[in-house]
């Protein structure tokens, strides 16, 4: 990695754009105009806190500098939404975005095709990442017969070629032993996509998230595998170009504290913030939710941890030997200055971050059980329609709250739990469950994602599988 001060970055105030000029005494004064071009992937869930919550709630002006060189500079920010990473590249190539976000694999394509046309990137930040590949999901329409990657073999797979999913899967491939050419691959947008999967046009749809809860959350499709099972870790990050960071520093520094900033408020009001991204993102706020709050599948972290480096230079190895990727000295591409600096300047340690992967976590007390949240790996949360979100401290009591909710005619938003083999948050309605007897008269319940994983369970345990309806059920009698 390389690490350089800011020192290093001065500003050249020759290189700001004039925009016009008043003659007095015979000399010529200018004011001055920076732009900046921002790209962004509003429906992206983890890429929000660097896009459409810095723009709406007005971050970026709050932090933007405008003292000594900045005085008498004005500032053209414009945003510029895209679906995926490689449209923001095109951006970057072209000059018109100076600051950019996507995931994993397009970020190498960012910064392999910067440097060979002579436009240089840098990865300078995070946005959000799993550490085990959550996020990235191929999904089949609902009632399809297909409940595994192996059962695609020659079918119709569609996926937006050069994103963070596209390499999911060809890493998948690679993983199984698999050929690139098992599926019968297409390439198609999320929208596009969703689309195809609704009309039964297409056997699988693999895309990055929100999409592969999304689609499922909307009642037409099921997932059938998860990022989490490549084991690989996977986050959206931001590249600038890397002459605009050298000319700006400042500005690039200010953004990242913006970014932070973003990602504090996410943190302290989750539900609000889902309803907020529903409304300006058009992403249901409950997939949102299982994205971005407590325990969710995504951890905000601006921080360059050496662990996604070496997980960038595994991507790159996937996709050179599919020759799919120009040369990228990946080393030398990631610059952390101006991160690091964001949290000087903003009193925080950036190495003890540097060394933490611990997301926040469901807390509180479980009014059903009458107990405290103590594993938060067990926990569940029930968001009640018009109401709050409810914590519960294990799937059983969960299942319990659901029962006594619908009892009382209250309707629900979402159900979350934990898989019990991947760790990642699901919604419940579309978990599969092992089911058991347990101690005290009431029955054990594990949640999976995946209906391979809860028959490879029961198998080894005794127990059997079981849906939701089933699992709900079998709670409420007390079954054994």
């Amino acid at each position: 990695m390389r690490i350089r001060g800011l020192a290093g970055h001065a500003l050249c105030s020759a290189s700001i754009v004039a925009m016009g000029s008043v003659l007095a005494f015979g000399t010529a004064a200018h004011a001055e105009t920076i732009d900046i071009g921002i790209g962004t992937q509003d429906t992206t869930t983890n890429t929000v806190t660097g896009g459409i919550v810095i723009k709406q709630l007005g971050l970026l002006d709050k932090y933007l500098p405008h003292t000594g060189k900045y005085k008498d500079v004005t500032y053209n920010v414009t945003w510029q939404n895209a679906t995926s990473g490689p449209p923001i590249t095109n951006g970057m190539i072209a000059g018109n975005l100076q600051i950019g976000m996507m995931g994993d694999y397009p970020l190498l394509v960012n910064g392999a095709t910067g440097h060979a046309t002579n436009n240089d990137t840098e990865l300078v930040a995070v946005i959000a990442y799993n550490a085990h590949g959550g996020g990235n999901g191929v999904v089949v329409p609902k009632d399809s017969p297909y409940y595994d990657l192996s059962d695609l073999k020659g079918k119709r797979v569609s996926v937006p070629f050069g994103s963070a999913a596209h390499g999911m899967l060809l890493a998948a491939l690679q993983s199984r032993n698999l050929p690139a050419d098992y599926f019968a691959l297409a390439n198609q947008s999320p929208e596009v996509g969703s689309t195809s999967i609704q009309e039964n046009r297409v056997d699988a749809h693999a895309d990055f998230v929100p999409f592969a809860e999304l689609l499922p959350y909307r009642g037409y499709a099921r997932k059938i595998f998860d990022g989490a099972e490549t084991g690989q870790p996977t986050f959206h990050g931001v590249v600038i170009r890397k002459d605009f960071g050298q000319k700006y520093p400042e500005i690039v520094t200010a953004y990242i504290k913006a970014l932070m900033e973003a990602n504090d408020w996410v943190r302290k009001h989750p539900e609000q913030a889902a309803e907020k991204i529903e409304a300006w993102t058009k992403v249901n706020k409950e997939v949102a939710y299982i994205f971005l709050g407590p325990g969710g599948i995504d951890t905000l972290d601006p921080t360059i941890k050496p662990r996604w480096i070496a997980a960038l230079k595994t991507d790159y190895a996937v996709l050179r030997k599919l020759n799919m990727v120009k040369d990228l000295d990946i080393d030398k591409w990631v610059n952390d200055s101006f991160v690091r600096e964001a949290f000087k300047e903003s009193g925080r340690d950036y190495d003890a971050q540097l060394a933490s992967f611990s997301n926040y976590q469901v807390q509180g007390k479980d009014a059903v059980c009458n107990v405290p949240i103590s594993n938060a790996s067990q926990a569940g949360q029930v968001w009640v329609q018009g109401g709050e979100i409810v914590p519960f401290s294990s799937p059983v009591c969960t299942l319990e709250g659901v029962n006594q909710y619908r009892a009382q005619g209250r309707k629900l938003d979402a159900v979350y739990l934990t898989d019990k083999a991947l760790g990642v948050k699901v919604f419940a309605n579309d978990a599969f469950y092992t089911l058991s007897s347990a101690d005290g008269g009431k029955p054990d319940v594990e949640p999976f994602l995946l209906k391979r994983d809860a028959e490879a369970s029961a198998k080894q345990s005794g127990a059997k599988v079981v849906d939701y309806t089933q699992a709900l059920n079998a709670v409420h009698n007390g079954e054994k």
